[in-house]
């Protein structure tokens, strides 16, 4: 390449520069003017910017892009002279050349060839002259995966690079510290790696400086020592060299003494300064990873005005908190949810002008979009002022497509219908259009936000309006996180992605369909071993109660048990290494402030893991051990039945197995015996006079003395609704008589309370 063609291809790139820089601004004033068409300070600064934009087109001698620049600045012109009231038509007009003018950047040539036809007719626009044009064809973009393509062309989403400006000789020190450098991202993802490990290598001072100060005990503790020896022998009794000696070691033990204590002053003071500019260093890298909220805005608000036009539907999107900060990685992965979620507001959302005026409200739809900081998450909350969703339609939806019966879609709450809207393949729609009707818009959204380590849930008020509140960590790099152990390691739980830790009593788990719970804010929770889960060794509990993490997934939460709560811990992400592909339930690995190694766990891959469990129908009890511990005493049953024969024969059959057995001749007289002893396990018929099995059952469960207990079913009856109705009532096993056998008793039996101590 000459020089000159150099230069030219500099110049182009800065043109390119300007044009991405002054079509925002053009774009954000014009969809101002348009609900406000004679705003001054709008209509002088997109006239300012097309008059730049004419001028550099000039420079570089793009003669398409002059053009185009001048008749818009002409247009706005004579509206900030009041000649001419910019209508719709016109925004439109201005919009299609403010996207005309980044193509023309992006690729000189088209606006000689291809591009030529799309011009002349938007001059002639823009003159005046025929509103009939067709849009001109932006650059290619990268499609979002979510959302179908709008029937409107949108605008282009570049990324806006900075560039440094040149300093002026008078530049001041405010303009000075304004300046900005092209940094490419590798380099700043290797300054975040390094300072991210320095800061966690310095956390290593604080145990060497508690070493030390034991040394310093151990020191004092050496002196008094021979101080009292020194005082023993001052009778004489030994020789003068080992009095001197004695001494001489007293002298030098208080020498090492002052220097260790010299020596820790300076430790203490270069451990504390070291760790603040350690932290000052990975504050800053991180800082400079951070954009503003707005970056990911630009092109939506037009995007929203576009779509709605189409649509028949005038619309405006009010953002407050644009200028939050958020990591680079996590802004450029929102603008896909965000931008389906804005379309769906405007397709689903907000009604037809015509509708919206039979409810009094204004024909122009607002879709309001506030995003905040709150405990080190990112919180965006995008609300709409439409029709909200339709439940009694959304029910007929579930039942069209078979997800649920009649009778079961009429007992679902609000909460439970919309779940279904986040289902892969629901949608509302019934035939598909180029904006909406797929089914694949919420799931996808639900996906990324999980692959953010985020969430997403919706609101909604009937005939005013949905909300959608998206929750994000604020960047990747880092992770807030509850780090327990569980087999003697550490692990670590995002703090996104659980509702709760407390402490379980071994008297609060309550066994219902053979799993156990626990009741937590008025709701049974179902209780399940990390140990398990993890596939490790399970090591010592805490006497004072179960550890538990509360995780959830819409509408389904589970407690998992752990040994110990280490405590909150800020985690720098060290990803796995990629050879070993993806690790079930883990995403990456981090190190403590001491510098042990903590596995994160990925909990969307926990709660499948669960899933997978309890329809394997091996959970383990999470109590075991401290019942087994504690019962080195034979255990003990309750058998309930009116038959001899069937007592007899399950009594003698766990007789020889060690367990001591106490019978009942009804559901009566196994209650009363219930309330008297202790029992570790009630097996029970469902026929029997004055009390029968289910009623027992149910006061059992009712009971919060004898909640825990196990409970067993022994019937006849073989039916599936006869199954069903045992362990609705409570039982943890239903055993047929039908299918009666000795082993068949006894494995249910070790199963639900283990082999007998006796």
């Amino acid at each position: 390449m000459t020089p000159d063609q150099m230069r030219d291809a500099s110049l182009l790139e800065l043109f390119r520069l300007e044009a991405e820089a002054q079509t925002q601004v053009l774009n954000a004033g014009l969809l101002v003017l348009e609900r406000n068409p004679t705003q001054a300070d709008q209509l002088e600064a997109c006239m300012r910017a097309a008059h730049s934009l004419k001028g550099a087109a000039r420079i570089v001698d793009l003669e398409a892009g002059v053009r185009v620049a001048h008749v818009m600045e002409d247009l706005l012109e004579a509206a900030r002279q009041g000649r001419v009231l910019l209508q719709p038509d016109n925004i439109d007009a201005l919009l299609q050349g403010s996207d005309l003018l980044l193509r023309v950047g992006s690729d000189g040539n088209w606006a000689d060839n291809d591009g030529r036809e799309a011009i002349e007719a938007l001059i002639a626009r823009l003159q005046g002259g025929p509103a009939a044009v067709p849009p001109p064809v932006l650059a290619p973009q990268s499609s979002v995966p979510v959302a179908p393509t709008a029937p409107v062309a949108e605008p282009p989403r570049h990324e806006p690079v900075p560039r440094e400006p040149e300093a002026s000789p008078g530049e001041n020190g405010a303009e000075a510290r304004d300046r900005v450098l092209r940094v490419s991202a590798e380099r700043l993802d290797h300054l975040l790696d390094i300072s991210s490990k320095s800061l966690v290598e310095f956390q290593r001072i604080k145990p060497l400086n508690a070493a030390l100060h034991r040394l310093k005990r151990v020191q004092a503790s050496a002196s008094r020592a021979l101080d009292v020896a020194r005082e023993s022998v001052l009778d004489g009794s030994l020789d003068p060299q080992a009095q001197a000696m004695l001494g001489e070691a007293r002298q030098l033990l208080g020498e090492c003494q002052q220097m260790l204590a010299g020596y820790m002053a300076d430790f203490d003071e270069f451990g504390w300064q070291g760790g603040q500019r350690a932290q000052l260093l990975y504050d800053a890298a991180l800082a400079s990873r951070m954009r503003p909220f707005a970056d990911v805005l630009a092109g939506q608000a037009r995007m929203v005005r576009d779509l709605g036009r189409s649509l028949g539907k005038p619309v405006r999107l009010d953002v407050s908190g644009e200028n939050t900060q958020v990591d680079r990685d996590v802004l450029e992965r929102l603008e896909a949810p965000l931008t389906h979620l804005l379309r769906n507001a405007v397709d689903h959302g907000i009604e037809s002008p015509q509708v919206r005026q039979r409810l009094g409200k204004p024909e122009e739809g607002v879709i309001r979009l506030h995003v905040r900081h709150h405990a080190g998450m990112l919180l965006l909350e995008l609300a709409d002022d439409g029709a909200g969703v339709d439940l009694e339609r959304l029910r007929d939806a579930v039942v069209a497509r078979g997800f649920a019966g009649p009778d079961t879609a009429q007992r679902m709450t609000e909460d439970e219908l919309l779940a279904f809207l986040f289902l892969p393949g629901f949608s509302m729609r019934d035939k598909v259009t180029e904006v909406s009707g797929r089914g694949v818009g919420l799931d996808a959204v639900q996906h990324m936000m999980r692959q953010l380590r985020g969430g997403v849930r919706m609101e909604q008020r009937c005939g005013q309006g949905a909300t959608f509140h998206l929750e994000v960590p604020l960047t990747l790099s880092v992770v807030r996180s509850l780090v327990v152990e569980v087999g003697g390691e550490a692990y670590a739980f995002p703090l996104a992605h659980i509702e709760r830790m407390t402490r379980v009593q071994h008297e609060d788990i309550v066994q219902l369909e053979g799993r156990q719970h626990f009741w937590h804010e008025g709701r049974h929770v179902g209780l399940v071993s990390a140990s398990q889960l993890l596939q490790c060794a399970e090591g010592k509990r805490d006497e004072t109660g179960i550890p538990v993490v509360l995780i959830s997934e819409r509408d389904t939460s589970y407690g998992v048990a752990v040994e110990r709560f280490i405590g909150e811990r800020t985690l720098v992400v060290m990803p796995l290494d990629p050879r070993l592909g993806k690790v079930q339930d883990l995403s990456a690995g981090a190190l403590l402030d001491d510098g042990r190694p903590v596995l994160i766990l990925d909990v969307e891959d926990l709660l499948r893991s669960v899933g997978k469990l309890l329809g394997s129908g091996r959970l383990e009890r999470v109590d075991r051990s401290s019942r087994q511990g504690a019962g080195a005493q034979r255990k003990r049953v309750l058998v309930v039945d009116d038959s001899l024969t069937v007592r007899e024969l399950e009594r003698k059959l766990l007789t020889s197995r060690g367990y001591e057995v106490a019978v009942a001749v009804d559901g009566m007289d196994g209650w009363n015996a219930l309330r008297s002893e202790q029992f570790d396990l009630l097996i029970t018929d469902i026929d029997m006079p004055r009390m029968d099995g289910i009623e027992l059952v149910t006061l059992v469960r009712r009971d919060n003395r004898l909640q825990s207990l196990p409970v067993m079913v022994v019937s006849y009856k073989d039916r599936e609704e006869d199954r069903r109705r045992g362990l609705d009532a409570g039982a943890d096993y239903y055993l047929a008589k039908a299918s009666f056998h000795d082993e068949a008793l006894l494995d249910a039996v070790v199963m639900l309370i283990g082999e007998s101590q006796g």
